[in-house]
């Protein structure tokens, strides 16, 4: 019998890979920011040779004069960034953010792969909690579903901390990668500074899965509002115009914040909201990257 991932993946491959195969390699511009290359090992000079690759350390040792060989890397690595914490359990039952989470998670890591990239994935609530190596099949791509399956209810009871997402991702691409980051974007701690850190290093690109749960108070009179980091709760009367207008300019301000942060990051954040249709939400976003790209 199929596993969940197993249906997810095959409902996802019919509806949404088909429709965006050949498509995705839009979505970056270039991992290395110029050639990508890898140190082969050490030969003697030759006539004809670039000086420049000469090692002076290996050719002070061996008293002659020896060249540092590279290899293009044509490969891009691919790490996804999951945000597993209790703020994306937000949304209707079955198209919740963690839904979402999961599919733009097996969507990428499967177009990806096909295109003979290599994809790894860290999961993170607060704290690592579970790292895919990179690799590219489609089972590998069954592998981060099963994960995200695994991980589904363990989430912490602190505010996510998103600069040591960040720093975790960093620590874990030792080199030059595309750094995909799905979260909502709801947390703590300095943030921009870590990230900043990350775009330094590797392309890095942000998908901002947003429910409308995230910016609309519903006009319902009373109700419990619970911080879904915390769990802190507080019943509040959502008919009162003045908490209606503090709850959208704290919401006006939040956005404002991430915005203002990635652009200073230089980092593009794209908004995936579960109501759209996962497909159309991609096209978009390889179609506005590609206009970023000089």
């Amino acid at each position: 019998m199929a596993t969940a991932p197993e249906r997810l993946l095959l409902r996802l491959e019919w509806k949404v890979v088909r429709r965006l195969d050949g498509r995705l390699q839009g979505m970056h511009r270039t991992a290395h920011r110029g050639s990508g290359i890898d140190f082969n090992g050490l030969r003697a000079y030759g006539d004809g040779d670039d000086a420049r690759h000469i090692d002076w350390n290996v050719t002070a040792r061996l008293d002659e004069p020896h060249l540092r060989v590279f290899t293009e890397d044509r490969e891009l690595t691919v790490w996804l960034v999951l945000d597993r914490s209790a703020s994306m359990l937000a949304g209707r039952p079955g198209r919740g953010k963690h839904d979402v989470l999961a599919e733009l998670a097996l969507v990428l890591a499967r177009l990806f792969g096909r295109g003979g990239n290599r994809v790894g994935a860290l999961l993170f609530d607060t704290g690592m909690l579970r790292v895919v190596p990179p690799g590219t099949s489609r089972r590998h791509a069954l592998r981060i579903g099963a994960e995200l399956e695994r991980t589904a209810g363990a989430h912490g009871g602190a505010t996510t901390d998103l600069a040591e997402m960040l720093d975790a991702a960093g620590r874990l691409a030792r080199r030059r990668a595309l750094i995909v980051v799905l979260s909502d974007f709801i947390g703590e701690g300095d943030w921009e500074r870590s990230l900043q850190r990350l775009a330094r290093r590797h392309e890095v690109v942000a998908l901002r899965i947003v429910d409308t749960a995230d910016d609309v108070l519903p006009e319902a009179g009373l109700i419990v509002v619970e911080d879904a980091e915390t769990g802190e709760q507080l019943v509040v009367d959502s008919a009162d115009p003045l908490l209606r207008v503090r709850f959208r300019e704290a919401v006006d301000a939040r956005d404002a914040r991430l915005t203002a942060g990635m652009r200073r990051a230089g980092v593009p954040v794209h908004r995936i909201d579960t109501d759209r249709d996962l497909a159309e939400a991609l096209v978009e976003v390889v179609a506005r990257t590609k206009d970023r790209s000089p």
